[in-house]
């Protein structure tokens, strides 16, 4: 009966154990993840909304900028849901204010297409946009 009781545990620490760098293979693959931001330009960028809403310059250093434009706050956890060449679409989540689902779709290294939608304090927001490199920092 002792036999038996090594072999079942054994058996669950390799179960746990390929569940644990199975568990790990999406955070690793997440690291190289959004590779297009790489590749946009630095600086001041102006946000235009299609829907007439006033324009929004924001300081570009990584790119990230761009994904939580209706959640400015640290913390907020990110999820890959596509990474395309060219495009990609992030979910969001920023405790105690909300959440979002952005795609940025990059035309040329200074032009780039927004697409978003969520909950923002309560209230649900969508919105598409155009952001452009306008200058410096």
């Amino acid at each position: 009966m002792r036999e038996k009781k090594r072999t079942i545990s054994i058996r669950s620490a390799l179960v746990l154990g390929a569940g644990l760098v199975a568990g790990a293979l999406p955070l690793a693959a997440q690291s190289n993840s959004l590779r297009m931001l790489n590749g946009l330009a630095k600086g001041e960028w102006t946000i235009k909304y299609r829907d007439g809403s006033a324009e929004r310059k924001i300081c570009i250093k990584t790119g990230q900028e761009l994904i939580q434009l209706q959640h400015d706050q640290p913390n907020c956890s990110h999820v890959v849901i596509e990474d395309q060449l060219g495009e990609f679409t992030v979910q969001y989540t920023c405790p105690g204010t909300g959440y979002g689902r952005t795609n940025v779709r990059r035309e040329t290294e200074a032009l780039v297409q927004i697409e978003s939608n969520g909950i923002s304090s309560g209230l649900p927001f969508q919105f598409v946009a155009e952001a452009r490199r306008t200058g410096s920092c």
